[in-house]
């Protein structure tokens, strides 16, 4: 028997936006897509346009190149024409591939929150698949409050999902808006709603308020239903959505599942997941959760004792899955296992091929856990990496040395009394043995360090011409101001490329500039540029 085919549907853009904390500016919308796109799901809701300027901007052009572009929004207001609403046709008039449109779905909802009949909501709900159809979109409909509404009035219930298929939808979501719902509540009442709607047309989009979102949405699986919706390690309103990190590897891996079921997730991208998982909480500013099924640094961790020496001995005896299936590996506290195997999938990510038998390697893995006791994490900041491991195998070209650096930040009035900030930065630099200094003032002294830097890189300044700093981030890894701080700073140059690189010191201008230094190198490393004479170590970002 053929397995039958389960959509996966990422919402972190769109719903997982609601999480409290979380505020993802244009370009973190940019990055997550890419990291979506390597993990392969099928649709991507990048927004609602038309309700920000952030969202518009980022609905102007399509994002995605293999999965679905998904705009959401609100069905049409009762009383108008599809046509004559600003905001049904905001979504239309975007770059997305397909529309997600949310439909009130309980009957209490629906008198009290909308104040109009059952019949003109069904209306509302079949005008608006059929404008989004006859705009040339693939059409879907969030059925919120879908299982309370069910519980509450089947039939109304039942009748918003068959007008909404019936109208033409792609997809019929069934929402578990609240939360509250229990596994075998979903799926008895999915497997109802099959009769009316075929399964191959039915979601399911859970909640996580009594921690059973990844739960409810394998039940609805079983029920009947093909698309599943989630976000990356679960964000979300309130306690989050169901988490897409843990329900791949479920997927994939589980028998129950892997059999019957198949998506769009390769084994490939399947072992990239720890890392797409944890880069995504760095661009977030957050640590990872040491504790996340599948994905979490202590996932696959024992101490020691009998399960550890079960484990040395056969590690089936305590692991449900192999931990490198899922990209991430065992860590026995009295001996490390699979560093090296880690180590070498991570190279071959960034483009780096290297014998196993390698003594280089034992070199790289040491200083790759040195750094990470100082605070550096990698899974974020593969430019970093790339550059490292090539110092490490002696093949990373010296472009130039830093001789020092000064940033002074000065607070005064300017000519109409006002208080104005100004940083100033001087960076002497040493390029193919001559002395060169740059100064610049910035709005900030990492702005301004930034700006000196780049001012003047001698014969290497056409290489480097293009390039500019798209985001930075900070993070206090230890409570205090004398905190030890990690510093992200995202690069980009003309040819659309981007890439991360990291800086961690106790002081903040220090750390930024290491995090800077590496991003000129890495864009150097990139335009194939070569110094005069090769050395394989690279200066001041050691």
């Amino acid at each position: 028997m053929n397995p039958e085919r389960v959509y996966l549907f990422d919402t972190t853009l769109r719903d997982g936006a609601q999480t409290s904390g979380i505020d993802f500016s244009l370009e973190d919308k940019i990055n997550v897509v890419a990291l979506l796109e390597r993990l392969g799901v099928d649709y991507v809701e990048g927004g609602y346009p038309g309700a920000n300027p952030q969202d518009t901007a980022f609905f102007a052009e399509k994002r995605t190149t293999r999965a679905t572009f998904t705009a959401f929004g609100m069905t049409k207001r009762p009383g108008r024409s599809a046509a004559n609403d600003p905001g049904l046709q905001g979504v239309l008039q975007s770059a997305a591939d397909a529309t997600c449109f949310v439909a009130k779905t309980w009957d209490y909802h629906v008198r009290v929150a909308l104040g109009i009949s059952e019949e003109e909501n069904l209306r509302v709900i079949r005008e608006t698949v059929e404008a989004a159809v006859a705009a040339g979109r693939e059409a879907m409909i969030d059925c919120e409050h879908f299982f309370d509404g069910y519980k509450a009035n089947p039939d109304f219930a039942l009748a918003c999902a068959t007008t909404a298929w019936r109208a033409g939808a792609r997809w019929v979501v069934l929402c578990d808006t609240n939360g509250g719902t229990m596994p075998e509540e979903v799926e008895t009442i999915v497997a109802a709603v099959t009769a009316h709607v075929p399964g191959d047309h039915l979601g399911i989009h859970a909640h996580d308020d009594t921690g059973q979102a990844v739960a409810n949405s394998l039940a609805a699986v079983r029920g009947g239903a093909r698309q599943i919706q989630g976000t990356l390690n679960g964000i979300g309103e309130r306690c989050g959505n169901a988490n897409l990190i843990t329900l791949i590897p479920t997927l994939k891996l589980k028998p129950d599942y892997a059999g019957p079921y198949r998506t769009g997730v390769s084994d490939a991208a399947l072992a990239e997941i720890t890392q797409i998982s944890r880069a995504f909480d760095e661009l977030l500013n957050r640590s990872p959760n040491r504790h996340a099924p599948y994905v979490g640094a202590a996932a696959f961790t024992t101490k020691a004792g009998i399960h550890a020496s079960a484990i040395l001995k056969d590690p089936a005896t305590y692991e449900h899955v192999p931990p490198e299936w899922v990209g991430n590996r065992r860590r026995l506290l009295v001996s490390d296992q699979a560093g090296k195997s880690n180590l070498l999938a991570e190279l071959a990510r960034v483009g780096i091929e290297v014998a196993k038998e390698d003594p280089r390697l034992d070199t790289l893995l040491a200083e790759v856990k040195a750094r990470e006791a100082e605070g550096y994490a990698y899974e974020g900041a593969d430019a970093s990496f790339a550059l490292l491991a090539q110092k490490a195998l002696g093949e990373l070209p010296h472009f130039f040395d830093v001789k020092s650096f000064r940033v002074m930040v000065e607070r005064r009035f300017n000519d109409r009394g006002e208080t104005v900030t100004m940083s100033e930065a001087v960076v002497k630099l040493v390029v193919d043995g001559a002395d060169i200094m740059s100064v610049a003032e910035g709005n900030g002294p990492v702005n301004a360090l930034d700006l000196a830097l780049r001012k003047d890189l001698g014969r290497y300044q056409s290489a480097i011409a293009d390039l500019e700093l798209v985001d930075y981030k900070v993070r206090i890894l230890d409570g205090g101001t004398g905190a030890t701080t990690r510093v992200l700073v995202e690069s980009r140059d003309g040819t659309g490329a981007r890439w991360f690189t990291i800086g961690v010191s106790p002081n903040i201008v220090d750390a930024s500039f290491r995090a800077l230094i590496d991003s000129v190198n890495y864009k150097l490393l990139r335009s194939g540029v070569r110094p005069a004479a090769r050395r394989a170590e690279l200066a001041l970002s050691a």
